[in-house]
């Protein structure tokens, strides 16, 4: 962010919103290729609508993945959700599977073979973004939108919240002060419910899920905390709204605080840079902060396919570095192997682990010990503060 006085606003979407359930369904296809071999390629598009599920795209692993087992992983993702209503039920809705093998022209370019190293397996852009305005290093207004959600949804699938249902929305403008955030100027929440409950009870519900997420003295105004503003949200979800893959990347990424390189990221296995090099670059741009050279770092990284190293890697800290920004930029380029085989060796990424990234964020999560969310650790920091002390 600017320095400065100034309100930025970022949204979130939950795991019921009608494009998260298509992110859900493919990242989850993912998943099932990678389980039976780690060398899989899956590009898997999803489109969500009134009781229907229709999957495409091109596939590269073993036979044992079968249209009837891909159908049920798909059912599977659904009920996991939560949907079981008359326009969207994970039994009842039709589901079609029009996947086919992965163009040999790609796989020439992008599959190592004799000297030729691993080639990306797209041509573009990615960046990665970290700051210190939250102890996860990420945005505070993308960051508390996710919370909020998340939050809900526990409740709702814990039962404690039976009124709730799983499509939902949520929109936090903050007000900056010198550059900081210092509290809420609005929060918005839209989520869909159950018919017998009108807006005000479901505003109550909703509100000690805002106040319990954002810091002390942070609540915006009673006139400026809007729930479910229509009035009325029970037909949501794809019933409501169609839903396709990736078509939440401002969401999944920085709420807009930071750049976006324009690819989506579900649905993809580790090959396709459009996901694994935002990976690495949010890794290298987190350590970067964490080890104190700067408040603010954002990496570029830029991609031919079937080419194994970047073509660019540009950093910029927005004049909050501690260190010269040619000399990190060195750095950062010998200490980690950027090249796509590197990136997925180094972050482990050939495993399934991507089901649980298409909602509420790829970033900004606590890695885990199976290797999910390995782009969020810190095991670069104190390399990082030696190559600078």
């Amino acid at each position: 962010m600017p320095k400065g006085d100034f309100i930025f606003t970022s949204e979130s979407v939950s795991e019921g919103h009608p494009d998260k359930v298509s992110d859900r369904i493919s990242d989850a296809v993912v998943d099932a290729y990678l389980t039976a071999d780690p060398h899989s390629r899956v590009a898997c598009e999803t489109l969500t609508t009134t009781n229907r599920i229709i999957l495409a795209g091109e596939v590269r692993g073993p036979d044992s993945i079968t249209k009837d087992m891909i159908e049920e992983i798909a059912r599977h993702a659904v009920r996991d959700i939560g949907y079981e209503q008359q326009g969207f039920h994970w039994k009842h809705a039709d589901v079609e599977v029009h996947l086919h093998q992965q163009s040999s022209d790609i796989a020439m370019g992008v599959d190592a073979a004799g000297n030729k190293d691993e080639g990306a397996g797209d041509q573009g852009i990615m960046f990665g973004y970290a700051c210190t305005e939250t102890p996860v290093l990420m945005p505070a207004p993308i960051y508390y939108s996710h919370e909020i959600l998340r939050s809900l949804a526990e409740a709702r699938h814990s039962g404690a919240e039976p009124a709730l249902l799983p499509d939902s929305k949520s929109q936090v403008s903050l007000r900056y002060v010198n550059g900081k955030p210092v509290g809420a100027t609005s929060v918005v929440v839209s989520t869909q419910h159950e018919e017998a409950f009108d807006q005000e009870a479901i505003r109550e519900i909703v509100r000690p899920h805002v106040e319990n997420v954002l810091p002390d003295g942070w609540m915006c105004p009673e006139e400026e905390f809007y729930v479910n503003p229509t009035g009325r949200f029970v037909i949501g979800g794809p019933d409501g709204d169609c839903g396709l893959t990736g078509r939440k990347i401002i969401v999944d990424t920085y709420g807009g605080a930071a750049p976006h390189g324009g690819g989506a990221f579900s649905g993809k296995d580790p090959s396709k840079v459009d996901r694994s090099a935002a990976y690495a670059a949010r890794y290298v741009a987190k350590n970067v902060v964490a080890a104190g050279l700067a408040d603010r770092c954002v990496i570029q990284l830029a991609y031919a396919i079937g080419v194994a190293k970047p073509l660019s890697v540009y950093v910029d800290t927005y004049d909050t570095g501690r260190v010269d920004e040619d000399r990190l930029s060195e750095v950062l380029q010998e200490m980690f192997d950027l090249s796509p085989r590197g990136i997925r060796e180094g972050l482990q990424l050939s495993r399934p682990i991507y089901a649980r990234t298409s909602a509420y964020g790829h970033f900004g999560r606590e890695p885990e010990a199976d290797g999910g969310f390995s782009w969020e650790k810190l095991d670069m920091v104190d390399s990082l503060k030696a190559a600078f002390a």
